[in-house]
């Protein structure tokens, strides 16, 4: 996921929530999480816990401490949030290389270290939320703001995210600023106990549903194998045809239009709903082009 507004809008905030609405790791997972962190020599104590990862690594960090290496190639950042988060604050401010590194894992679910002389393989299936500015000065798109370089500011800063990156993230969130009359009428929200059992709930459908189809090792529609997708999304005729014109009209990638089917699934799990409707298609849409929205509108 990747979330996009100006200053203070609440990115960094939101993604700090995101483990609590997350349910607790299984012992399977929880023994994965505790090798990877022993190996590291981050396990303090032999201390263990059910809670999720959550690393936000500064956008100074380097590959080899984002994917792993070093002379005795330990696990990066992103092995270390196996299971868990990797939240990327100011992701344009991470260098491109380190940026691209991270294609691998978000494809594969495994970060691999090649050497001359040996290969190493840590397991890195992670949920990325990124936050970023939509350009440099931060307030683009923003009602009474105008940047001194107009569109370019926005077009360059967004340039520093690579394509095939951009194509592996499937929702883009647009944040907006949070302005002082908003806090005073603010009214209390949703608690994140309600929101967790939702995900509990369609999380166990998933499970279910991946177990009655024989299919091992996968728990959920984010890592669905790319030959079972059409058969789990069970997209209705309403929702395929809004599919199939959109990606005609967006030009979406072979990937693209396979995540937006994931992503379109979960929001039906969301709801309860036994057939993916043609609702859940266009919300998956929506999440995928929001980007796209902001850039013309600077």
């Amino acid at each position: 996921m990747l979330m996009v507004g100006p200053p203070g809008s609440g990115k960094s905030m939101l993604a700090q929530r995101l483990p609590s609405i997350l349910p607790p790791l299984t012992p399977a997972e929880l023994l994965d999480v505790s090798m990877i962190a022993s190996v590291a020599g981050q396990l303090a104590g032999g201390k263990l816990s059910d809670r999720r990862p959550f690393r936000a690594p500064h956008h100074s960090a380097s590959m080899a401490a984002m994917v792993g290496g070093g002379l005795r190639v330990k696990p990066g950042e992103v092995s270390l949030a196996h299971n868990g988060v990797l939240f990327l604050d100011e992701l344009p401010e991470f260098t491109p290389q380190v940026l691209d590194s991270l294609r691998q894992p978000l494809e594969t679910g495994e970060s691999v270290i090649a050497r001359a002389n040996h290969r190493v393989s840590y397991p890195a299936r992670i949920q990325l939320v990124a936050a970023m500015n939509p350009c440099r000065c931060g307030m683009a798109g923003e009602p009474g703001h105008t940047c001194a370089r107009g569109p370019r500011c926005v077009a360059d800063y967004q340039a520093r995210i690579s394509g095939p990156l951009m194509d592996r993230i499937d929702l883009r969130v647009e944040v907006p600023a949070v302005m002082p009359g908003d806090l005073i009428r603010s009214r209390p929200g949703e608690p994140s106990a309600s929101v967790a059992e939702r995900v509990a709930a369609a999380r166990m459908l998933q499970t279910e549903r991946f177990a009655s189809l024989g299919v091992t090792g996968v728990t959920t529609n984010a890592h669905c194998p790319t030959a079972l997708i059409e058969q789990i999304a069970d997209v209705d005729a309403g929702g395929l045809q809004l599919l199939s014109d959109a990606a005609d009209q967006m030009k979406f990638s072979a990937r693209a239009y396979h995540r937006i089917m994931k992503v379109a699934r979960t929001l039906a799990d969301l709801d309860g709903a036994t057939r993916t409707g043609r609702i859940h298609v266009a919300e998956a849409i929506s999440y995928r082009i929001a980007g796209e929205r902001l850039a013309s509108a600077a």
